[in-house]
């Protein structure tokens, strides 16, 4: 059963133009295998879901559940109130933090207000804040590989029992102000680049003599998927399309893999932002999706491409993932 409801968007009147602009020429369209919704999100969106079905609405979720307006907004339509602050949630309304995780003193702050709360944070997002509680239990100086006002970077600093020095580059690594022999642990974003991340791992080892941290192989599973994937699709196709939001944190690396691939990229929320002009020279086109944009989505987009002429879709051979995270127990109770 769909988790969200199928609602294309309007394709417009543009069709005669961009059959014009490809002289009627066919078009290859290649699906990224895996694409879109990874198990994380799935989890959190259903929180949201059975929340509405179980208490009715409305159910506060603090930040956007996901990084897409599409899921936002159809979770708006069954009764979801977004929020940024637990300022704005009423006594007693139930609580829904979102799958970026949030800090301790978010979670301080609703349980001091008796906030009914449902934490829809990423299982793997909440392992990557329990590797760095361990390291610096053990009394090491933690480095969290990321990007700064991320949420779930905001979030695992938070989390963090202690100060956090973030890095985002292998520049941030040289102007650390710490000795050479400083015990020093990392973690990472879990939706970054997998090949960044690589780089600035190798950097933190060689400015260091005394380091841990988890293998590259830690970082999330459908990151690493889809990154793959892109990497395959480049071989294939003159453009690449990624669906997703502009606030997608791994949306936007799927497109900087595929740009940095020598494939022209380009990150589109849905069909109506599809640019004939990027698809005049092209005869195959990729296209996938970050992890939080739905495949009503992606069938958007291919629509939109049908509506230039005719084309043929097929999925490229990748990595199947049947991985399902856990409810909370409060929603699976009878």
């Amino acid at each position: 059963m769909p988790l969200l409801q199928n609602a294309l968007i309007d394709p417009g009147d543009t069709a005669c133009v961009w059959c014009d602009l490809r002289n009627g020429r066919p078009m290859e369209v290649f699906l990224a295998q895996p694409r879109g919704f990874c198990a994380g999100v799935v989890r959190a969106i259903e929180i949201v879901e059975r929340a509405l079905t179980k208490y009715g609405p409305p159910v506060y979720v603090r930040h956007e559940i996901v990084h897409n307006k599409y899921v936002v907004e159809s979770l708006k339509k069954k009764g979801a109130i977004f929020v940024e602050d637990l300022s704005e949630v009423p006594p007693e309304a139930v609580t829904v933090f979102s799958a970026h995780g949030v800090a301790r003193s978010v979670e301080e702050e609703a349980a001091a207000r008796g906030l009914p709360v449902l934490n829809a944070t990423c299982p793997l997002v909440t392992k990557v804040h329990n590797q760095g509680k361990r390291y610096m239990s053990k009394g090491r100086t933690l480095i969290l590989v990321g990007h700064a006002g991320h949420p779930e970077v905001e979030g695992t600093m938070g989390q963090i029992p202690g100060p956090v020095l973030l890095v985002q580059n292998v520049d941030d690594v040289a102007a650390l102000t710490l000795s050479a022999d400083t015990p020093v642990a990392y973690i990472t974003q879990t939706t970054l680049s997998v090949d960044d991340t690589r780089d600035i791992i190798v950097a933190l080892q060689q400015r260091f003599t005394d380091i841990q941290g988890p293998d590259i192989r830690d970082i999330c599973y459908a990151t690493q998927n889809r990154q793959s994937a892109v990497r395959e699709l480049g071989k294939l196709v003159d453009v690449i399309l990624v669906v997703g939001a502009a606030n997608s944190s791994n949306s936007n690396r799927l497109r900087e893999i595929g740009t940095e691939a020598g494939v022209a990229s380009y990150l589109i929320a849905d069909g109506s932002e599809l640019n004939p002009e990027w698809l005049k020279d092209a005869t195959a086109v990729g296209v996938t999706a970050g992890a939080s944009a739905p495949e009503v989505l992606v069938d958007d987009v291919i629509e939109a491409l049908r509506r230039i002429g005719p084309v043929t879709v097929s999925v490229v051979p990748g990595r199947e993932e049947n991985i399902e995270f856990r409810l909370p127990a409060e929603l699976t109770a009878g």
